[in-house]
């Protein structure tokens, strides 16, 4: 479904990956963990099209998408949705308003049809009927969850999320990785997930990959990034903690 194949990518002096190959299969949900500053979030960037890497080539269902126009690319993105860090929903806009924004936007869709898909995907969150809520009335956790309903709104092939239990109580954020395993299944979406939390990578992934400064350090399903003998990877199992070689 995504191959990434040599990327690099430098912000000003600072390479920030350097040379990154990984291949997330169609339906797998790849957890992608590292240190703060290690090029998680850049590597999400750079997969739906907000950041250019300086080398290297990303592959979406066959197509090179640094090689596309940005019209095109607008087409591939309809294919990805985006569960961000914060949430990131319009303020000024009800619940509702959030999850059917890219509907009205990008779709033929009737207002009742819009208004049906938007009940679906509170439900499938397990938020039925808060169509009408304003986002300020909500708690993290209902917001992470109102979010996932946004970027499933148009049956997204892919689903990207960035750090999608931080910020969360332990129970509530059990309950965001029960909600992304519920998603992948039913709806056998390509997911990628950066984490600093290694409950969370252990619950959703089926492979995962650990950056350490700008490469892939490990790789590999969830059994045998256990079984990795690598003192780095050994200190974060034990740990939870990641440290950068300086």
């Amino acid at each position: 479904m995504i191959i990434i194949k040599d990327i690099t990518k430098k912000f000003d002096d600072k390479l920030v990956l350097k040379g990154i190959n990984l291949d997330i299969e169609k339906a797998s949900t790849m957890v992608v963990m590292g240190a703060s500053g290690s090029g998680k979030s850049v590597l999400l960037k750079l997969i739906v099209g907000l950041l250019k890497p300086d080398d290297g080539e990303i592959w979406i269902d066959d197509k090179n998408i640094i090689e596309l126009s940005e019209k095109q690319m607008d087409a591939v993105r309809k294919n990805i949705g985006m569960v961000f860090q914060s949430g990131a929903l319009f303020d000024s806009l009800t619940v509702g308003e959030n999850i059917g924004f890219s509907l009205v936007r990008r779709t033929n869709m009737s207002k009742s049809e819009i208004t049906k898909t938007v009940a679906e995907k509170l439900e499938m969150v397990g938020l039925g009927g808060i169509e009408n809520m304003m986002p300020s009335d909500l708690s993290g956790g209902m917001r992470k969850r109102v979010s996932l309903a946004r970027a499933i709104s148009m049956d997204p092939q892919i689903v990207l999320y960035d750090e999608p239990t931080t910020g969360l109580d332990p129970l509530m954020a059990d309950e965001i990785n029960m909600l992304i395993n519920k998603l992948h299944d039913e709806l056998k979406v390509t997911s990628i997930v950066v984490t600093h939390d290694m409950k969370s990578a252990f619950t959703v992934s089926t492979k995962m990959a650990m950056l350490k400064n700008g490469e892939i350090a490990a790789s590999g399903t969830p059994d045998e990034i256990r079984s990795n003998t690598d003192p780095w990877v050994v200190d974060f199992i034990s740990t939870g903690f990641f440290y950068e070689e300086i």
